[in-house]
């Protein structure tokens, strides 16, 4: 695993995963989506390792997949990008797997944030659907999970406005669990883990898994329309300035609404 753009280390029984490229604001490159990978299979294969935490070095989460990156050939990523599995970017993995919001959680950072067991936010938390903003359609489990978080009508809220949650919008709306102090974010999630720890590890593995189970079928279902409407969406292949006049728009927004 690089030490450059995803940092991962362990502590007490707990694998901190943090994406790092903060001047890129954590964009999702295909460097740092295959790191993110081999970090949780290095986690769920080590047997000191119960519990996962994902971040992003400060300011953000993640602004999502990284555009400029996917303009080069002309094409954004799609959900038939070889770095990318079926079920979005993590492999499967048991063991829980807690998302430590520190910034925005934006398109595809949203869609690597709900695709985390749980999700705590710093009080600077916050996030947005732009895929229509963008242009293109989302191929990794946004219109299964967001609709399970928060509810098809704030989903769909969402996604047709682009606008952006603040924390305190989505802890009311239930897409995060708990919102804390910046500085207590990670103490929080950690404290969390070790609680966690403090149970059988087989059982919690074993109830997570009932819960996938118990959601696998209409869950499958969506996963398997997004994919396909997603290959057959035209809008992925673009000029590549276009896809730089449109992110640059989407960051523009994203000031103007937090002023």
């Amino acid at each position: 695993m690089s030490d450059d753009v995803v940092h991962w280390n362990v502590t007490d029984g707990v694998a901190t995963i943090t994406i790092n490229r903060p001047e890129a604001r954590n964009a999702l490159s295909t460097a740092v989506l295959r790191e993110i990978r081999a970090s949780v299979t290095a986690a769920e294969l080590d047997e000191h390792v119960d519990v996962m935490i994902l971040t992003g070095a400060d300011p953000a989460f993640s602004a999502g997949v990284d555009l400029k990156e996917a303009g080069v050939g002309g094409r954004a990523r799609g959900a038939d990008d070889p770095v990318e599995h079926s079920r979005g970017p993590f492999p499967h993995h048991a063991k829980p797997l807690i998302g430590a919001v520190n910034g925005v959680a934006v398109t595809g950072g949203l869609e690597l944030a709900l695709q985390c067991d749980f999700l705590i936010a710093s009080e600077r938390a916050r996030f947005a659907d732009t895929h229509s903003r963008v242009g293109v359609q989302p191929g990794w489990g946004l219109t299964v999970l967001l609709p399970q978080a928060i509810g098809i009508r704030r989903a769909r809220q969402m996604s047709a406005t682009g606008n952006y949650l603040d924390a305190d919008q989505a802890l009311s709306w239930g897409l995060v669990n708990e919102v804390v102090a910046h500085d207590e974010l990670l103490p929080r999630c950690r404290e969390i883990a070790a609680d966690m720890r403090s149970n059988d590890q087989e059982n919690v593995r074993q109830l997570f898994a009932t819960y996938d189970l118990v959601g696998a079928g209409t869950m499958e279902q969506g996963w398997a329309t997004e994919k396909d409407r997603a290959l057959a969406w035209p809008g992925n292949a673009w000029d590549p300035a276009e896809i730089e006049a449109r992110r640059q728009a989407v960051v523009d927004r994203g000031r103007a609404q937090q002023d």
